[in-house]
């Protein structure tokens, strides 16, 4: 797939380049894993996984989902002034400091499954240095307080679509790109590049982003959808509650509001939730799959969604949050989480430790004898 560099043209040729999942491979899969030596339906919730991979891909069985590559998209928020979070918005910087050291739950879990962890900084208020699996792709120093005016403009919002675009296709193409000098990139095989993409996150104060957003897309009021971030106390999170929903009032986002995606998105969104929901849609026109993390991913993912909704074709939910936005966004993108272990790190942790479940699900289909090719008997379709 090669895309126009043109900016103007980039979401849109990307969006007419995700077409649905593929009927006849999914037939296919399902045929083939009512053969294989199991129970039909033993295998619960992940016998969807392969079908919906294989209609994806456009064959069965699809490729396996590996070597599988994680970006982290950190971003700031202007609506942190706002007394939403009791972290100081310099653990973002310090944070992404950490994950490129190699010390953060993130870059643990990875290296537990053999998947690279690419930085990217889209919107951190501080400037990085350049450094070994960094992207230094900064839209803007953070965005606008959403409660005063747009959080980001409508140029912002499009360029860190954009920019969640071009990660997908670099880490599909041609493993890490060449700027975040090899160290933060996949595995290298035969085609160059990842062969699954994870979505991951880190900015303080995006959980109350993510809330107006999922908000915003779903409906549902701003109690419904706001959680506790990073554990803040009763009294700050009707506070927070009380933000998102002046955010969503002041920008007219209430119930059947009728607005555009991208005109939400830079009303209350952050430049991670842009970059996420083009790293969606990049990874969707590529047709490569891309495991969800928490409630940042789900609230990007929902306005890849609304761009584009072939482009959750290729999604898997890879766990659910304890933030309950995220339960919300799964639900209204149709997705069923694979773990729920009430995480709310972010990070790219919980998609992560999904990944070796999406693996088996379609290492199942290559590699898991029939009945025929076993040798073994089938159930009697007379007997009960």
């Amino acid at each position: 797939m090669n895309f126009g560099e043109d900016p103007v043209n980039l979401i849109e040729e990307t969006i007419a380049a995700i077409g649905p999942l593929n009927e006849a491979a999914m037939r296919d899969a399902r045929d083939h894993q009512s053969r294989l030596t199991k129970p039909p339906g033993s295998l619960g919730v992940l016998e969807e996984v392969p079908v919906r991979l294989a209609g994806l891909a456009g064959q069965c069985p699809p490729p396996l989902p590996e070597p599988a590559a994680v970006a982290v998209f950190a971003a700031d928020h202007g609506v942190h002034a706002r007394g939403v979070s009791p972290w100081p918005q310099e653990v973002t910087a310090q944070m992404v400091a950490n994950f490129l050291a190699g010390g953060a739950v993130v870059n643990a879990f990875a290296a537990q499954v053999g998947a690279g962890v690419t930085v990217v900084d889209v919107g951190i208020a501080t400037d990085l240095d350049a450094a070994p699996g960094l992207l230094r792709r900064k839209i803007a120093p953070g965005t606008a307080d959403m409660t005063r005016g747009p959080a980001m403009t409508a140029d912002e919002a499009r360029r860190a679509v954009e920019a969640g675009i071009r990660v997908a296709r670099e880490l599909v193409t041609k493993g890490a790109p060449a700027e975040a000098g090899g160290v933060g990139g996949p595995p290298s095989n035969s085609a160059g590049g990842a062969r699954c993409l994870i979505t991951g996150d880190m900015g303080i104060a995006n959980t109350t982003a993510s809330a107006a957003l999922i908000a915003a897309f779903t409906g549902l009021p701003a109690e419904r959808v706001t959680g506790r971030g990073t554990g803040i106390d009763d009294a700050t999170h009707a506070h927070k509650v009380e933000v998102v929903r002046e955010a969503l009032t002041r920008h007219g986002l209430l119930p059947g509001h009728g607005k555009e995606p991208m005109e939400v998105l830079a009303a209350v969104g952050g430049l991670e939730h842009a970059a996420i929901a083009g790293f969606v849609l990049g990874a969707a026109a590529l047709r490569v799959p891309v495991v969800l993390d928490g409630v940042i991913a789900g609230a990007g993912a929902l306005v890849a969604a609304a761009l584009a909704p072939d482009a959750l074709g290729g999604c898997v939910a890879g766990h659910r949050s304890a933030e309950p936005g995220h339960t919300a966004a799964i639900e209204a993108l149709g997705l069923r989480p694979l773990v729920d272990l009430e995480l709310r790190l972010g990070e790219g942790t919980g998609a992560l430790l999904a990944l070796p479940l999406v693996q088996g699900a379609v290492r199942v289909l290559h590699e898991v004898a029939t009945f025929d090719s076993a040798g073994v008997s089938e159930k009697d379709a007379g007997r009960p």
